[in-house]
């Protein structure tokens, strides 16, 4: 009877011990679901403010626009020469709230004190009076300002014509509208009205001004 009584006792303490390592063990798993679900979490916030720039940046740069005639000062703004050789420097200053851009060459017309268009020749480069500039993307913020040269020859040759222009009608690079400049500018074009005319360049660009436009 003891003998049993002993072998009852053994078995029921082994199961009870089983059942408190039992509880033990099934608490880990717990604990591990937490940890992973707070690590998670900052990870998103952290995500949006990245997402958010990127989309302003591009639509900054997408904002960016031709610069149109209508938004253009455009004015003489130097003149100087030697020897049968002039030039004349223009300038476009954004009037316009918001930045545009511009790239290329301007178009030019003489036009005469009846208001007729006088002939006009117009060679894209540089001249005996200012070097040859390379076109540039130039950008221009409210209120800033890019240059462009003229060069012509006041000097009959053989049986050219001159073009004596009291205006001038400038369109700006990739425009299809135009401004009048000038009054009585007095340009007095050879070899049947030839005007080189320089690209548009930033006032930064102080190598491609030469005399005429301002330092």
């Amino acid at each position: 009877m003891r003998a049993a009584a002993s072998k009852w006792a053994a078995g029921t303490l082994s199961v009870a011990l089983g059942a408190v390592a039992l509880g033990a063990c099934s608490s880990t798993p717990s604990s591990t679901k937490t940890t992973t679900t707070t690590t998670h979490t900052p990870r998103t916030t952290t995500s949006t403010p990245t997402s958010t720039s990127t989309s302003t940046s591009t639509s900054t740069i997408a904002a960016l626009t031709t610069c149109q005639v209508a938004g253009l000062k455009i004015i003489e703004v130097g003149h100087g020469g030697a020897a049968g050789t002039q030039e004349m420097t223009f300038s476009l200053t954004n009037t316009s709230g918001t930045p545009c851009g511009t790239y290329g060459y301007p178009g030019m017309l003489l036009v005469g004190s009846t208001g007729a268009a006088l002939p006009t020749t117009v060679v894209r480069g540089g001249s005996l009076s200012f070097e040859n500039i390379a076109p540039a993307h130039v950008t221009l913020g409210p209120g800033q300002t890019a240059y462009f040269n003229v060069g012509f020859n006041d000097v009959q040759t053989g049986s050219t014509s001159c073009s004596s222009a009291h205006t001038v009608e400038i369109t700006p690079p990739t425009n299809t509208t135009h401004a009048t400049v000038g009054d009585s500018l007095g340009i007095y074009a050879c070899n049947n009205g030839t005007l080189n005319v320089s690209a548009v360049f930033p006032a930064t660009n102080t190598s491609a001004t030469q005399t005429t436009a301002p330092s």
